[in-house]
């Protein structure tokens, strides 16, 4: 059974099963759930219903004589009904007012979102990250172009037609077979990614593989890095609320070793702009619960991030934190938290 198979009646007693656990944090009764869901039945209904959802895989009983608990699948559901005709809302008044004090006091982009990142990780009890930057460049082709002895030309088509060009010393000579050979390596393995991405991918490689038995392999990468590491940056990000994650409590199913990956995380920020890169597809929300995330030491935490496309520009708001989070207040303070930045750095202009 699939969400949108879910009758009315099935929605309605797992959104309350989820409002109430996110407000306990203790598996709610069957009896609990008759009494608070509104719908009229009673609780041996009750708990046909809930047997249903748990095949179904929306709830799970951590114990044979405890409630139930949401699954990944359940809090998705209750998202999803938060966001029917639901309504943009404006920030707190003290949001806006704060970050216009700290556009007057600096103009730079970097000081505004910082100060993003600590409001909204400040207000929500979670990790809070603030981004601005141009739309990445994403790779097309590149080609190497052999110049005689060990010099190759290393030329980067981007989508769009941006090319950049950059000769390169191999170090021996190539012979132009094996230049082809090497581009067509990477371009099926990085054409349609961000450049930034590619470069991180690439520099990735490299360390984990410095003893390549291949050495066209290697040496495909070795040219790449030479022409991407010097790539610039065009972006902002800043993230903060370590101290929230330590806080995190043992029954949210964080592991110590979990929450350390994701502290280092924050700390190589240039993950989390690769995880944004993959996440985010243009302006809105974006939200991302438990098992969807691709990486399974963030599948203990839901991502929510609003965007806001401002000209050439792309900012974007967002919070980290347990799968149990308050869904609505999140929403509501990174949507509008966009908005007040957006509408502080069109009024700075």
């Amino acid at each position: 059974m699939g969400s949108s198979e879910l009758s009315d009646r099935s929605r309605r007693l797992l959104a309350t099963l989820v409002r109430e656990y996110i407000e306990t944090g203790e598996p709610i009764a069957s009896q609990h759930l008759a009494r608070e869901s509104g719908l009229g039945v009673s609780s041996a209904t009750v708990r046909s219903m809930l047997a249903q959802l748990e095949d179904s895989g929306y709830v799970h009983q951590p114990h044979t004589s405890a409630g139930r608990v949401p699954t990944d699948r359940g809090y998705r559901v209750f998202v999803d009904l938060l966001l029917e005709g639901r309504r943009r809302t404006k920030p707190p008044v003290d949001v806006e007012h704060r970050l216009r004090e700290q556009a007057e006091r600096s103009p730079l982009i970097e000081d505004l979102l910082a100060s993003v990142s600590h409001l909204v990780s400040r207000a929500a009890r979670h990790v809070g990250f603030a981004f601005a930057g141009n739309p990445v460049a994403v790779l097309q082709r590149l080609e190497f172009v052999p110049l005689g002895g060990s010099r190759v030309l290393v030329v980067v088509v981007s989508r769009g037609g941006q090319v950049t060009q950059k000769v390169v010393d191999a170090g021996e000579e190539v012979r132009p077979d094996d230049l082809v050979q090497a581009a067509n390596y990477l371009n099926t393995e990085f054409a349609g990614l961000p450049l930034l991405e590619v470069r991180e991918a690439v520099l990735a490689r490299l360390e984990q593989e410095r003893t390549l038995y291949d050495e066209l392999l290697a040496r495909a990468l070795r040219l790449a890095r030479s022409t991407l590491e010097e790539l610039p940056k065009h972006h902002a990000f800043h993230v903060e609320g370590a101290a929230s994650l330590l806080a995190t409590p043992v029954q949210e199913g964080v592991s110590l070793d979990t929450l350390r990956a994701l502290v280092e995380m924050m700390e190589e920020k240039e993950r989390l702009v690769h995880l944004l890169n993959q996440y985010i597809e243009g302006p809105g929300l974006t939200i991302v619960i438990g098992e969807e995330h691709a990486a399974p030491g963030l599948r203990p935490f839901s991502l929510i991030a609003s965007t806001e496309i401002d000209g050439s520009t792309v900012r974007t708001v967002g919070l980290i934190g347990p799968t149990r989070m308050h869904y609505s207040r999140a929403i509501s303070l990174v949507d509008g938290t966009t908005q007040a930045v957006c509408r502080v750095l069109r009024d700075a202009n």
